[in-house]
């Protein structure tokens, strides 16, 4: 089945030095675009992250420090990237919880100020456990009879997802082939913060999901603990959650 497209549908996959959107970084991304007229484009770059590859990162997607010593940095990219999946919609695997925060903090890092939050994130990792509870190599071999070759190198992983989805579509009647729909059926949750530190409540405000003040809203804990605004900006905090978490106190002061 083809996808049914509002806008193009960016599929990409990230390498990374390990699993922290705070503290680790990108070392190789691949992404294809799949256009509404059904034409598709891809790229891979490695990234030089401007840090040690550590060996255990190295062992399960084969990039070492050797593979990226004169390769460009995230900020030297980021800014073509950026217009690259301009006005797209995002896919990937597993991306909601972990390549889309990452993805955004090295933006900020790179000072990009691309606004992510205005897209459609489809998440086909989603789709799968909720379908079936398996793997990305499992899910290639469910949906398409195909083994899975060269797992966790970003070009495979990036194809295999898109092969998936499109035969998570053809299996599954009630899926409907429009992003927007996609988009919703595979959230975890209304973040308001790729991280997820703050979720939309039923009325669509802005409410704390971790710590002692979770399920209080945001502005409330704003106006009444000074100090907590404080805090979490000093905090082990990503650059995204902080800047959400400003711009909800920037709001609050104009009322």
């Amino acid at each position: 089945m083809q996808l049914n497209l509002r806008n193009p549908l960016v599929f990409f996959d990230l390498e990374t030095t390990g699993t922290n959107p705070v503290t680790d970084r990108i070392v190789e991304i691949c992404y294809l675009k799949v256009n509404p007229n059904g034409t598709e484009e891809s790229k891979t770059i490695l990234v030089n992250p401007g840090m040690p590859i550590p060996a255990q990162a190295t062992a399960i997607h084969g990039i070492s420090d050797a593979d990226v010593a004169n390769c460009p940095t995230f900020k030297e990219v980021a800014k073509n990237l950026a217009r690259d999946i301009e006005g797209c919609d995002l896919a990937g695997y597993n991306s909601n919880r972990f390549d889309i925060p990452l993805l955004a903090e090295e933006f900020l890092r790179a000072d990009v100020d691309i606004d992510l939050s205005k897209r459609k994130f489809v998440d086909v990792q989603t789709i799968f456990h909720k379908m079936e509870q398996r793997t990305l190599s499992a899910a290639l071999k469910f949906y398409c009879n195909q083994d899975l070759e060269d797992a966790h190198s970003a070009e495979a992983d990036t194809k295999a997802t898109y092969e998936v989805l499109k035969a998570q579509l053809d299996r599954y009647p009630n899926l409907q082939n429009d992003v927007i729909y996609l988009s919703e059926f595979s959230a975890h949750n209304k973040n308001v913060d790729f991280a997820g530190r703050f979720i939309y409540d039923d009325k669509g405000v802005e409410i704390f999901n971790f710590g002692k003040y979770k399920g209080k809203p945001v502005a409330e804990v704003l106006k009444n603990d000074l100090g907590y605004y404080g805090w979490m900006m000093n905090g082990d905090f990503s650059l995204h959650t902080k800047k959400v978490l400003t711009n909800i106190k920037l709001r609050e002061l104009k009322k």
